[in-house]
C-alpha cells in the first residue's frame, strides 16, 4: 500500500473527527513530503501551516526503514513558542505516532534534561537555531543527526533577512552533511521574495546548482479589518512623537467592547508605559504585561492568561508577534505606526486566529502623520505589497563563530568545509582568500591580535582544525548566537524572584533610591551587584528604561504607500476617514511650504536661535536617513568647514549646523551625484563613528569579545 493511501487516511479520520475538512495545500504539501521532497510552505497565520506539515513528518518517519534516535528536528525562531509548539505538535501525535515522543531543548531546558536526551534523543526535537548549534559543537553530533529524515522551519520569514538566519543556513549544510537525504520545509507568512527565501533555505548542492524543492501556497479565504481609531480633534493632536498616550480614553472605550485584546507597541519602553497607563484607568480589569526583557516566568502567566481567557487585554511587543493560537483574542490594537505591511498582517492575524474567521487590527495613531501610515498599510494590504525580507551575504562574523562551532564538533577539513559552507546561499560566493584569512584570523589571531592566546582559536592536527584549549571550548559555547543587545542587568527583589533584565547603559544612570517602571512595577533600586540590580516596590513612578533593540525603522513599502497618499492630497484628494481626518492639518502644511509629490523630496530651511536647520524629507526610513545624514554633512563640510549635528525619524532628517551650509553651491555641484558614492559613504561612517557603534555587534558575535559567565557577567562599559 502506498503512502498516500495508507498513512494520509489515517490523517483524514483525525480531521473527521473534528468535524474538519483539510485544506488542498496542506495535502500539497503532504504529499510532497511524502515523495521525499523539500519546500516552502507560504500561508497566512492561523491557516493550518502546523497541521500541514506535521502530519506529513510523522508518516515519513514511518513509512521508511524502522531506525532509532533522533529523526526530527523542529526549529522554532523563540524559545518562549517552544510549549505552546509542544502542545500543538502533542495533540495529533496521541492518535497518528502515540509512540513517539517529543521534546523540547532551549536554553530554557534544565541540564538534567539536557543530559538525558544526549543519552536517549527523542524521536522529534524542539529547538532554536542557538540550541541547535550547540548540539553540534557535540563530538559525538554525527551519531545523534545521522538518522535524521526531516527538518522544519518554524517562521521563516522571521530568519529570514536576520544573522540568525544565517546561522540557520549553516546548520542546516551542517545537517545535510550528517543526513544527506533529509527533508526540509520552511514554514511561513507575509513574505513577499518566496522564491528567494526558498533558495536560503534549501541552498546549493555539491555542483552548485539550487536544490530543488517546492513552494506550496495555502490561497484561504479570510475576512480582514484595517481601521483606524480617530482622534476626536486634530487641532490639540500631536504633530510629532510615537507614544500615543493622547488616544488613551478611545482605546479605553474600544477595550470596553472587547473580551481579550492584544495591544501592539513598537518598543518595550512604550510597552511598560502603556501598561502603566491602562492599569491606572481601570485598576479592576486583569491586564498583563509582555515582552522580551521580562522573566520567563511573568511571560509565561501573560500567555497563560491569554489562552484561557482571564485577562482583559495583554500590552505587548513584537515577543508575541508568533506563536501558537490564541483563541479568546477578539482584538488587536497596534499603538503608533505599524513600520511595515507584513508586520500589520502579522499582528491582525492574531484575532481571529483560524480557518474562516474574521482577523481586525486597529491602527491607533500617535500623531498627524501615523494617520496617513494608517490609510497607506490599508492600501499596501490590500494591494499585497508585502515586504521582502533581504538575506544578509557573506557576513565573516557568523561565518568565524561557526567554524569554531564545528571545529568543536568534531573538527573540520579547511577544503571540506569551504565546500560545505558554499551549498548555502549566504555564502555560496565566498572566496578562497576571505576563508583563508578567516582561517588565519582563528588560528593566529590574524595581524593585530597574534599577541593574544585567547584568539588562537583554532588548531591545526593531523589534518583537522579543532580547539584543543577548554577555556576557549567553554566560553564559545555559552556565546553562541547572533542576538545583540547592549549588556544586560538582571533586575530582581531584593527578597524576591526575579523580574527580567534592562540594559546596563540604562542602570549605570540610576543611583540607589531612584525609582523606574519595568515588568509593569514602580521599582527602587537598592544596589547593583555582580550585573544584578537588587530592588523593592516603589511608591512613585520613575524613569522607564531604553532598550537597544527598540529600533524598528519603516519599510520601503510602507514608505512607498505613504507617498502615494501625500501624492494624492497634493492634488486635493483626500480618500477615506484618515485622510478626510489629517486635511486640515495637510493643507496647512501646503500653504506654509509644499506637500512632497511622488518622485520629489521635500527640503526646508530654517534659521532659528539653535542655528541653522535643514530639513530633508525623503521617506525612506530611519536607517537610510541615518547614513543620508552622515553623507550630505561629509559632502558639505568638504565645501566649507563646517560642523553638523542631525537627528532623524522615518520621515526625514534634520542637519544643523551654526553658520549657514552652502546648499545652493552643493546643489549645483550636483550634492546627491552617485559618482564616488561607495567611497564618501565610508568616508562620511568613519567621521561620524557610526562604523565604532556597529562594531561592538560584530565584535561580539566573532567572538572578539567575551561578556563574562552566568552569574559573573563583565560590564562592557
Amino acid at each position: 500500500m502506498s503512502i498516500i493511501s495508507n498513512q494520509w487516511h489515517h490523517v483524514e479520520q483525525w480531521f473527521a473527527r473534528r468535524d474538519w475538512q483539510p485544506f488542498e495545500f496542506q495535502k500539497d504539501v503532504w504529499h510532497a513530503m511524502s515523495q521525499g521532497s523539500s519546500g516552502l510552505l507560504h500561508a497566512p497565520t492561523g491557516m493550518g501551516k502546523t497541521l500541514a506539515v506535521w502530519p506529513g513528518a510523522l508518516a515519513r518517519i514511518q513509512e521508511l526503514p524502522a531506525t532509532s534516535g533522533l529523526q526530527i528536528i523542529w526549529l522554532t525562531p523563540l524559545r518562549a513558542l517552544a510549549v505552546d509548539t509542544l502542545k500543538a505538535l502533542k495533540e495529533p501525535l496521541e492518535e497518528l505516532a502515540p509512540h513517539l515522543m517529543v521534546q523540547i531543548r532551549t536554553g530554557d531546558t534544565s541540564s538534567y534534561t539536557k543530559q538525558k536526551q544526549e543519552k536517549k534523543p527523542p524521536a522529534a526535537l524542539i529547538t532554536t537555531p542557538e540550541s541547535l548549534t550547540l548540539l553540534l559543537t557535540r563530538p559525538q553530533a554525527n551519531k545523534t543527526m545521522q538518522n535524521l529524515q526531516v527538518v522544519v522551519v518554524d517562521e521563516w520569514h522571521e530568519l529570514l533577512g536576520s544573522k540568525r538566519g544565517v546561522q540557520t543556513e549553516l546548520a542546516l549544510a551542517r545537517l545535510r552533511r550528517f543526513a544527506p537525504r533529509v527533508v526540509v520545509w520552511g514554514l511561513s507568512a507575509t513574505m513577499r521574495n518566496l522564491n528567494e527565501a526558498m533558495l536560503h533555505l534549501l541552498g546549493f548542492d555539491i555542483h552548485g546548482k539550487p536544490r530543488s524543492g517546492r513552494l506550496v501556497q495555502g490561497f484561504v479565504p479570510k475576512d480582514l479589518v484595517i481601521d483606524s481609531l480617530l482622534p476626536i480633534s486634530t487641532e490639540r493632536f500631536p504633530w510629532a512623537g510615537h507614544l500615543g498616550l493622547k488616544m488613551l480614553p478611545l482605546v479605553l472605550q474600544e477595550l470596553e467592547q472587547a473580551d481579550t485584546a492584544l495591544v501592539f507597541t513598537n518598543t518595550r519602553s512604550q510597552c511598560e508605559l502603556w501598561h502603566q497607563a491602562l492599569a491606572q484607568e481601570r485598576p479592576h480589569w486583569p491586564i498583563g504585561l509582555h515582552h522580551g526583557s521580562l522573566a520567563l516566568d511573568e511571560r509565561r502567566a501573560a500567555e497563560s492568561g491569554l489562552k484561557d481567557g482571564a485577562l482583559k487585554a495583554v500590552v505587548c511587543t513584537s515577543s508575541l508577534d508568533l506563536g501558537v493560537d490564541f483563541s479568546p483574542v477578539d482584538r488587536v490594537l497596534q499603538i503608533g505606526s505599524p513600520k511595515g505591511v507584513a508586520r500589520l498582517l502579522q499582528r491582525a492575524g492574531r484575532s481571529g486566529h483560524g480557518p474562516g474567521r474574521l482577523s481586525r487590527v486597529t491602527c491607533v495613531p500617535a500623531s498627524v502623520l501615523e494617520l496617513v501610515e494608517a490609510a497607506a498599510a490599508r492600501d499596501a494590504a490590500q494591494a499585497e505589497d508585502l515586504e521582502g525580507r533581504l538575506p544578509y551575504i557573506c557576513p565573516l562574523d557568523v561565518l568565524a563563530q561557526h567554524a569554531v562551532s564545528m571545529a568543536l564538533g568534531g573538527g573540520f577539513k579547511a577544503d571540506d568545509f569551504l565546500a560545505e559552507i558554499r551549498t548555502t546561499a549566504s555564502y555560496a560566493n565566498v572566496s578562497a582568500s576571505e576563508w583563508n584569512w578567516l582561517l588565519e584570523f582563528l588560528t593566529s589571531g590574524g595581524k593585530t591580535l597574534s599577541a593574544y592566546p585567547d584568539y588562537h582559536k583554532l588548531v591545526f592536527k593531523q589534518g583537522s582544525y579543532i580547539v584543543t584549549d577548554k577555556t576557549i571550548a567553554k566560553r564559545h559555547r555559552m556565546a553562541i548566537g547572533t542576538i545583540i543587545s547592549d549588556a544586560s542587568i538582571q533586575v530582581r527583589y531584593l527578597k524576591g524572584g526575579r523580574l527580567g533584565s534592562v540594559e546596563e547603559n540604562f542602570i549605570s544612570r540610576l543611583y540607589p533610591g531612584d525609582t523606574f517602571l519595568f515588568a509593569g512595577k514602580s521599582l527602587e533600586l537598592i544596589k547593583i551587584n555582580n550585573m544584578t540590580a537588587y530592588v523593592r516596590s516603589a511608591a512613585r513612578a520613575g524613569a522607564v528604561p531604553v532598550w537597544y533593540g527598540g529600533r524598528m525603522p519603516l519599510s520601503s513599502q510602507l514608505a512607498s504607500a505613504v507617498c502615494a497618499r501625500l501624492d494624492a492630497a497634493a492634488q486635493g484628494v483626500y480618500d477615506g476617514v484618515e485622510m478626510q481626518t489629517v486635511r486640515p492639518i495637510l493643507e496647512l502644511q501646503s500653504a506654509w511650504s509644499a506637500i512632497p509629490r511622488t518622485g520629489q523630496v521635500l527640503l526646508e530651511q530654517v534659521k532659528s536661535r539653535e542655528g541653522n536647520h535643514i530639513f530633508l524629507y525623503p521617506f525612506a526610513g530611519r536607517l537610510v536617513h541615518e547614513g543620508l545624514a552622515a553623507l550630505l554633512a561629509y559632502r558639505l563640510s568638504r565645501l566649507e568647514p563646517l560642523s553638523f549635528t542631525w537627528s532623524i525619524n522615518d520621515y526625514g532628517l534634520e542637519l544643523l549646523s551654526r553658520k549657514p551650509a552652502p546648499f545652493e553651491q552643493a546643489l549645483a555641484d550636483d550634492l546627491f551625484t552617485t559618482d564616488n558614492l561607495a567611497s564618501d559613504i565610508v568616508k562620511s561612517l568613519n567621521e561620524a563613528e557610526l562604523a565604532k557603534s556597529r562594531f561592538r555587534e560584530i565584535a561580539r558575535i566573532a567572538g572578539l569579545v567575551f561578556e563574562g559567565y552566568p552569574g559573573k557577567g563583565k560590564t562592557v562599559r
